[in-house]
């Protein structure tokens, strides 16, 4: 492809609107452009990085034995009120009706599509186990759309969904879509950890997300420095920790802390650390007051006591209901006199002589003793983990921290759409039985931004050859000179021939031009071709991820390139 007439509008100034690196670098480099809030034009350039990814997905989940098909981006209400989400799902579910008040939406995903279809098909045990899969756009509106590709309204979905006799069997179609997943990223250059998840709405018994390592990622991450554990924050056990080495339970002390309602404030007050605090939360769950404890220096996680609960709706109480609750104002609550459920965390199981709110305004409590002074109703892992805690796998590791993009998420549903929409089979014996599913989805145009995040310096993208827009560029530095522009055509005509996509820069630019938007859109390699060293028989080469550089004869830069093409491509 002659650069000349390719369409890269490339641009030198910062976008003002665009706040991740990802979003800025691809709007300077011309792979995108907005249409409206969250909705983006693919230009040439983005489509052939977003079409790689693609073909490696569409290779691999073949290889694990999935069936491409496609289904309607137009979804009937009525399938998703058979499985409960049209009201559940909010606000995101973008509805609307046709001319005949038909309610409809656009398709933020497809369970009850694909489930709807499989259960008209799908007879009996002998047409099991399918696992169907398309790519296909989606649109979930956003109530806050940004970062470019990496949370915008409409996007490109990869997703599957397995169909199986039983549980044992779901197990294998996952771990298939598991393993097919660890392929699919490693070959598009990546470093990425597949960590143990919340299901969220989509549901289910487990489900791994997908994460690719980068300083600006939204999610936090945890790993194990001894054994294979990792997790979403969400996710993330923590390990229980046995009994505090204290003396005996010491006499209750009521203490005056005027003023004082953080954490940090009571802690430096009493010149303790956090650790010795615990923090009395007062929370609404599904409208009933409840009490949280928490060692002082730990966070609620409120996915866990969710779950936990089974509530639908949680939320921190109000001014209101804490001071109906504790007789106190916010600040100074603690459980010692509390006539609501108590529910603890694991680590304030093992405390013992720890400071809490006294229920009364610029008061708390000292040496306060479970069982003794009060009792909780249950003790479970509410926290999220902090760095340096104890593995909950193994015995020697501890958890440390990273912070990590999704870009693809595999669930095991069971029978929650399946159940609920009576998609069954007939087994050997002629009785009826539920589907066991699973589903599997990755963000096609978000592994595109997350890599760009990944991967780039203050010149620009540097992509991986797997999925970069083209494998080499070809810098001309004066097409109107004739060895200059015959060297170039030659490396050109014979690069492509042995299947390496080039780019050829024969604009009528300054050098210096033509580097710079080689390097921000990110070619992973550059050979310059130029009279001075052109007249040595040699041309320049250039490693857009290393920065290193060559001076090599032409045939050996064209050998190398396609070398380095061909390793990187291997399947």
């Amino acid at each position: 492809m002659r650069y000349s007439q390719y369409f890269i509008p490339t641009v030198k100034e910062t976008p003002s609107d665009a706040e991740v690196i990802s979003h800025q670098l691809m709007l300077r480099a011309g792979m995108i452009r907005k249409l409206a809030a969250g909705v983006y034009n693919y230009l040439p350039l983005g489509l052939r990085s977003i079409r790689k990814v693609e073909n490696i997905v569409r290779e691999e989940m073949n290889r694990a034995g999935a069936i491409e098909l496609l289904m309607p981006t137009v979804q009937p209400s009525e399938l998703w009120q058979e499985s409960g989400r049209w009201e559940q799902y909010g606000k995101e579910l973008l509805r609307f009706k046709d001319r005949k008040d038909t309610e409809f939406c656009l398709g933020p995903t497809h369970e009850e599509v694909i489930t709807d279809l499989v259960r008209r098909e799908v007879k009996s045990y002998r047409q099991l186990p399918i696992n169907l899969y398309q790519i296909q756009g989606k649109f979930r509106d956003e109530i806050r759309p940004r970062f470019g590709l990496m949370r915008g309204r409409e996007f490109i979905m990869k997703d599957a969904y397995s169909f199986d006799v039983d549980e044992k069997a779901a197990d294998t179609s996952y771990d298939k879509m598991y393993q097919a997943y660890r392929r699919i990223f490693e070959r598009c250059g990546l470093r990425f950890r597949a960590v143990e998840a919340d299901t969220g709405s989509i549901g289910g018994s487990y489900s791994h997300e997908f994460m690719v390592l980068a300083e600006s990622g939204e999610d936090a991450i945890v790993s194990c420095t001894a054994c294979d554990y990792a997790a979403n924050v969400e996710k993330a056990e923590a390990r229980q920790t046995g009994a505090a080495d204290h003396a005996e339970a010491r006499p209750l002390e009521k203490v005056a802390t005027p003023d004082k309602k953080s954490i940090e404030d009571v802690a430096g007050f009493l010149d303790v650390h956090a650790s010795a605090l615990v923090k009395t939360l007062v929370l609404l769950a599904d409208n009933e007051p409840i009490v949280v404890l928490l060692r002082g220096d730990h966070e609620l996680n409120e996915i866990k006591l969710k779950n936990l609960l089974g509530c639908d709706l949680l939320e921190m109480a109000g001014d209101d209901v804490v001071l109906k609750v504790t007789g106190a104002p916010t600040g100074f609550a603690g459980p010692v006199g509390i006539g609501v459920k108590i529910i603890a965390d694991l680590a304030v199981q093992g405390m013992k002589n720890f400071v809490t709110g006294a229920n009364s305004k610029d008061l708390h409590l000292k040496n306060v003793n479970l069982e003794r002074d009060f009792t909780a109703s249950v003790f479970a892992d509410i926290r999220n983990v902090v760095l340096g805690d104890s593995c909950p796998r193994c015995a020697g590791g501890t958890l440390e921290m990273w912070r990590g993009i999704e870009v693809g998420h595999v669930f095991k549903l069971g029978t929650k759409y399946s159940k609920a929409m009576k998609a069954t089979y007939l087994d050997a014996d002629g009785k009826e039985q539920i589907i066991f599913m699973g589903c599997y989805g990755i963000g096609i145009g978000r592994t595109v931004a997350a890599c760009i995040e990944q991967n780039h310096d203050e010149n620009g993208i540097i992509f991986p050859l797997p999925i970069a827009p083209f494998h080499c560029i070809i810098s001309a530095l004066n097409m109107k000179e004739e060895p200059v522009r015959d060297c170039s055509e030659a490396i050109y005509a014979q690069l492509a021939a042995a299947g390496v996509e080039v780019l050829l820069d024969d604009r009528d630019e300054r050098p210096g031009f033509k580097f710079k938007d080689a390097d921000l859109i990110g070619i992973p390699l550059r050979i310059v071709v130029g009279a001075k060293n052109l007249a040595e028989g040699k041309v320049e080469l250039k490693d857009r991820k290393t920065g290193g550089v060559e001076l090599l004869p032409v045939a050996d830069a064209v050998e190398k390139v396609k070398t380095a093409v061909g390793e990187a491509l291997k399947q």
